[in-house]
């Protein structure tokens, strides 16, 4: 007779083995080990139940993995969302190519145009992800993506559309600019306060990423077997955008006790400090929105001869600067670490215009690579900057949490102005180009603003006499 085999019972001091694959009902999952406090549970939809990564079991038993996992797809949708937002800066320059009839007006108004919707789109995006969950928000705004890249890979095979038809499809792009609020928020839920920090500039940074990404790839896509396809630029994303979609389906988590106050928002909106960070970051984050939709357009207006595939260096340095900005600003202060970037971005500006008289390419590139690292490098200082303002003066744990919610609104309201900046510079070529018939005009307000904008930092929480003494801001 044959004995079934039968398996030997571990040894009595075995450590427990993780509940992984224990089923509480239908659809339902513990994920934490026997005995780690609180038990974090998994409903239908990939709910996760019980999540607070401020609870050492748990963040060391599972916590730490699924934050991780979730942060890695977060960045790729993010990092398609800031390609698609960045997508009309590179192919507004070769429009012409492609039989369109424009003026510089109108290239500019296409290259702004994107800016200003996805800034529009950040506060509501924001709130999306405590009602709808941050795994179903990402796989929305994933497939929204397929939307304008779609539209655009219509509208370029069609020179005799109108400029306004063209307008609409280039507004589409904003959809993308939205992505940055959203998946912002959505890590913000992921992490213990300790970690917090450098999971954000990670996630920001990797977004930013995809504004070089794009103007790196497309001139290289729509080149590739004889003539030039303009359309691929639209279509090469519908792939993508589908592949970001599955994974946030399969792999990403919502979280039930996410939870976005409005009411951080109407408090940071009745506080000054609030409005003078937005202005501070239009001249940071919409600096480099600004500069990297207008920049390929700059290239092929002043220096026709240079090829558009190096226009992407500037974004990317712009997007590496940014964490380092934060790290800095961590040491010496963020207000200290903004005022310097606002002067390096002055100087950077004045040597473009002395470019730009010269007929230099050598000194104009370099030029805005100088702006672009500063750019990024102030990203991150401002960022740094919020909490420390709030922060400071604070009384009980009671008080210390409303200035913390206070902050998280005046993050999100920063990042929806901010972006404005990435509508103003393109409109502020157009119009110097209109009226000088060049755009050093526009730079020299745009230096006259950094002038500004960096006294305001100093005077407000950079000096020792302002209301904020010596504490490092």
């Amino acid at each position: 007779m044959t004995q079934t085999p039968t398996t030997p019972a571990p040894p009595e001091d075995a450590p427990a083995l993780p509940t992984a694959t224990t089923a509480h009902g239908p659809g339902t999952v513990v994920l934490t080990s026997p005995g780690v406090t609180p038990e974090l549970v998994r409903h239908r939809g990939r709910w996760l139940h019980g999540w607070n990564p401020e609870a050492a079991d748990q963040w060391q038993d599972v916590g730490r993995a699924v934050a991780r996992r979730n942060l890695v797809l977060s960045i790729f949708a993010e990092f398609l969302g800031f390609a698609v937002w960045a997508l009309w800066s590179i192919v507004v320059p070769q429009l012409p190519d492609a039989g369109f009839a424009l003026t510089p007006d109108q290239m500019f108004w296409l290259i702004a145009v994107p800016s200003l919707v996805g800034a529009t789109l950040r506060i509501p995006y924001t709130f999306a992800v405590p009602i709808f969950g941050g795994r179903n928000w990402t796989i929305v705004s994933a497939l929204l993506l397929l939307v304008p890249a779609g539209a655009l890979a219509w509208a370029v095979q069609r020179p005799d559309l109108s400029f306004t038809v063209l307008l609409v499809v280039a507004a589409l792009a904003g959809v993308g600019g939205g992505n940055f609020a959203s998946s912002m928020a959505n890590i913000s839920f992921f992490y213990p306060e300790r970690e917090k920090g450098r999971a954000l500039g990670l996630n920001a940074a990797g977004g930013n990423i995809g504004t070089a990404a794009v103007q790196l790839a497309v001139p290289l896509v729509i080149v590739i077997g004889a003539g030039v396809h303009l359309e691929r630029a639209g279509l090469m994303f519908v792939p993508l955008a589908v592949v970001a979609a599955v994974l946030a389906w399969r792999y990403m988590d919502n979280v039930k006790d996410a939870a976005t106050d409005p009411r951080a928002y109407g408090s940071a909106a009745r506080q000054k400090h609030t409005w003078i960070i937005s202005f501070i970051y239009i001249g940071t984050f919409g600096s480099f929105i600004g500069f990297s939709g207008a920049f390929p357009t700059l290239l092929r207006n002043e220096f026709p001869a240079m090829t558009l595939s190096i226009a992407f260096l500037g974004a990317l340095v712009g997007s590496i600067a940014r964490p380092a900005g934060g790290i800095l600003a961590d040491r010496f202060g963020g207000a200290r670490v903004t005022v310097a970037a606002f002067a390096v971005m002055a100087a950077g500006t004045v040597s473009a215009i002395l470019s730009l008289r010269s007929g230099s390419f050598g000194l104009f590139f370099g030029s805005f690579l100088l702006l672009f690292l500063a750019t990024g490098a102030g990203n991150g200082s401002v960022y740094r900057m919020i909490p420390a303002v709030f922060r400071h003066g604070a009384g009980d744990a009671t008080d210390r949490a409303r200035r913390a919610k206070v902050a998280a609104g005046c993050i999100g309201i920063a990042g929806a102005v901010g972006a404005i900046g990435g509508f103003l510079i393109p409109r502020g070529f157009a119009i110097s180009t209109t009226q000088t018939g060049g755009i050093e005009a526009a730079l020299w307000v745009i230096v006259g603003m950094y002038a500004v904008m960096a006294a305001t930092t100093w005077l407000v929480y950079g000096r020792r006499t302002s209301a904020f003494g010596d504490a490092l801001i």
